[in-house]
């Protein structure tokens, strides 16, 4: 019999071939900021392994909420290469999502020649200035989720998801530490909320039902005085009770001052330290570790916290994190995950999922070292595969 890991399943209105996910992650191949051979080949990849859906990562809705200048910007240039992109992982049986958001804090501002924006002024942890949003950038920002949500629709995407994680800019204004407005968008965890919310709501609105559209959200930032628990869980009732989204994927980590706590494993010190400018690698040698401390890999490490938000919420979740092994898939989906996102998992093996539902594996060759986190600055790849076709990818952004 075969296991229910591998039967279709909804998400909104869109129909999986199975519970198995490739989560957004960067794919580091865009270097003129649009789709390239390269990232088609990277979700065909994800797509002919047998992953029900591969997440596009990361398409900026504005173009200061790119990243840096490497990243797609959804704008009408790049609807074309994302119509091609869509049209490969649909011709090998899976869906395509495509991951939408504004950087925000983690902006490189150098890079995109533009301010690097965040809930308040002040400065990154790697010393970038960091400009508070008026309440024009709102209304303008706002606009721009919608219109990009369009344009994916446009290009063939099967499904949004909204990026509420990692301290991007929705997710800094999720963070008490990151938030100290005064106005109507901070203080309280409703007014803090009330913009990611806001977006939300535009995004369903501008697609209404002809795409599922999902959100990833921070159950804890990993950072002190960032959110937690207490409050992201209620941050989970407001959208459940919004009505707007078809499933939530739960994450956690800073992209801005701790993303090993999303990635767990042995910290890649030496090799980050070497894709920075010399200037800066004594002060990444001195204090890298700070940056990116070690956390012990557990598999599904983040399965105690997102259990809270299973048992808070009736709406289909999505678990990330540390996913390596048919039995966990199994656990999580008795108890009552709706879906699971891998991403190191595929990209040490893009074929895993199919290996799975064939019988011919049943876990992960992957052994954690994050030596694929500095390859997004040359293509994002898992360093011990070699020759023709490695590289579909993860990236320091999100998901695994």
């Amino acid at each position: 019999m075969e296991s229910r890991v591998f039967e279709p399943a909804r998400l909104g209105p869109v129909t999986l071939r199975n519970r198995i996910i490739k989560a957004a992650t960067f794919e580091g191949v865009m270097p003129d900021g649009l789709v390239s051979d390269k990232l088609v080949e990277f979700h065909r990849r994800v797509s002919a392994g047998g992953a029900a859906m591969t997440t596009v990562a990361y398409l900026a809705v504005s173009p200061e909420g790119r990243t840096d200048k490497r990243c797609i910007s959804l704008r009408p240039e790049a609807l074309d290469g994302l119509r091609r992109l869509t049209g490969v992982i649909h011709d090998n049986g899976a869906a395509a999502a495509a991951q939408i958001g504004h950087a925000g804090p983690v902006a490189n501002a150098r890079s995109n020649r533009a301010p690097a924006l965040a809930p308040s002024n002040g400065f990154s942890p790697m010393g970038s200035r960091l400009r508070g949003v008026s309440e024009q950038d709102i209304s303008r920002i706002t606009a721009d989720y919608g219109r990009a949500a369009s344009l994916v629709v446009e290009a063939g995407f099967d499904c949004i998801e909204i990026h509420l994680g990692h301290n991007y800019l929705l997710s800094a204004f999720l963070s008490p530490k990151l938030n100290r407005r005064r106005d109507r968008w901070g203080g309280s965890l409703e007014n803090r909320a009330r913009f990611p919310r806001q977006v939300v709501r535009a995004v369903r609105d501008a697609v209404g039902g002809r795409v599922a559209v999902t959100a990833k959200l921070n159950m804890a930032d990993g950072v002190p005085g960032g959110l937690w628990l207490d409050e992201s869980v209620d941050v989970g009732r407001m959208l459940e009770s919004d009505g707007c989204l078809d499933a939530l994927e739960l994450t956690g980590g800073s992209s801005l001052a701790n993303p090993m706590y999303l990635f767990r494993g042995e910290a890649p010190l030496r090799e980050f330290g070497a894709t920075l400018p010399p200037a800066l690698r004594l002060g990444f040698r001195l204090f890298g570790h700070r940056f990116l401390p070690s956390y012990p890999f557990e598999e599904a490490f983040f399965l105690p916290y997102a259990r809270q938000f299973r048992d808070a919420l009736s709406m289909p979740l999505i678990l990330l994190g540390g996913v390596n092994r048919l039995d966990t898939i199994e656990h999580a989906l008795a108890e009552d995950f709706s879906f699971v996102a891998m991403a190191r998992a595929l990209l040490r093996e893009p074929d895993l999922v199919e290996k799975m539902r064939k019988g011919t594996s049943s876990e992960s060759l992957c052994i954690h070292c994050n030596k694929c986190m500095p390859t997004i600055y040359r293509g994002t790849r898992c360093v011990l595969v070699s020759g023709p076709g490695a590289g579909a990818g993860i990236g320091t952004d999100s998901g695994h």
